[in-house]
């Protein structure tokens, strides 16, 4: 049987039941709500949300490559930030001639937690609907299939490199290429599978737009769909629970702005 390409995994679980438009409505209110009311404790809650959700989902584990792979760049903003970010500044510590500043890391601190949220929903989203489900609503709902095409192609991408790298990282480890050891063999080592990667990625784009073709992709048709998505029982009501939540979020940031709401709920 052939490898998905899909991050998605079938677990039977509570997200699975649920449709791709409810979980991209969740995803809409988790970045949103958040950095509408400001404040890390917003943040933090939705994080703890998402995580939750994805621990019973068993999908966690998924999300940790994620967040291995934008790891680097988060600690990289938190470090520039923190030694030199401009303006006045409060001394938290030195590091020889560099100076920690309270004001740079707090900011540093907003960003991580904003990055690490829209991750951890983008995650519930991805992780746990199938890329046919995506098409398939986008479809119903009016859009163009070769949108919904584009669409889902874009959460293909990741895994499909993955495939293909680890299929010719063991091509080349097989005719006794060095891949593993020293920082300089491994940067070695990668150099060679640029090229290969690539024209692999462009000969698949090629096969599949020729299957697509063969399956009349750009028939005017009215397309069918082999399987049905049937959402759970729950799903329209944390829809509405979600448009809630989110409609009250904005009457409180308009209130607070308002300066209606007591001092203590500000």
């Amino acid at each position: 049987m052939k490898k998905s390409i899909s991050l998605y995994e079938e677990k039977h679980s509570f997200l699975n039941g649920l449709s791709p438009e409810t979980k991209l409505l969740y995803v809409v209110v988790a970045i949103a709500i958040p950095v509408m009311i400001g404040g890390r404790i917003p943040f933090i809650a939705f994080m703890a949300i998402s995580i939750g959700l994805l621990i019973d989902s068993k999908v966690l584990y998924k999300a940790k490559t994620i967040i291995e792979v934008s790891g680097f760049i988060l600690i990289t903003v938190v470090i520039i930030q923190t030694f030199f970010r401009g303006g006045n500044y409060t001394e938290l510590f030195r590091l020889g001639p560099l100076v920690a500043r309270k004001e740079g890391f707090e900011y540093s601190m907003g960003i991580l937690l904003n990055v690490l949220n829209i991750i951890f929903c983008f995650c519930v989203f991805v992780l746990t609907t199938k890329p046919s489900d995506m098409m398939q609503e986008m479809v119903k709902h009016g859009a163009s299939p070769r949108l919904g095409y584009v669409f889902v192609s874009l959460f293909q991408i990741i895994p499909q490199m993955t495939e293909h790298t680890s299929t010719i990282t063991d091509a080349q480890r097989s005719r006794g290429m060095e891949t593993e050891g020293s920082l300089g063999t491994r940067i070695k080592a990668f150099l060679p599978l640029i090229s290969p990667v690539i024209m692999s990625s462009f000969m698949d784009t090629k096969e599949r737009s020729i299957a697509l073709e063969v399956r009349g992709f750009s028939s005017k048709a009215k397309k069918t769909f082999l399987e049905d998505f049937i959402p759970s029982k729950y799903d329209s009501k944390i829809r509405m629970i979600l448009v809630i939540i989110f409609i009250s979020s904005v009457v409180f940031v308009i209130l607070k702005a308002t300066g209606v709401l007591p001092v203590w709920l500000r």
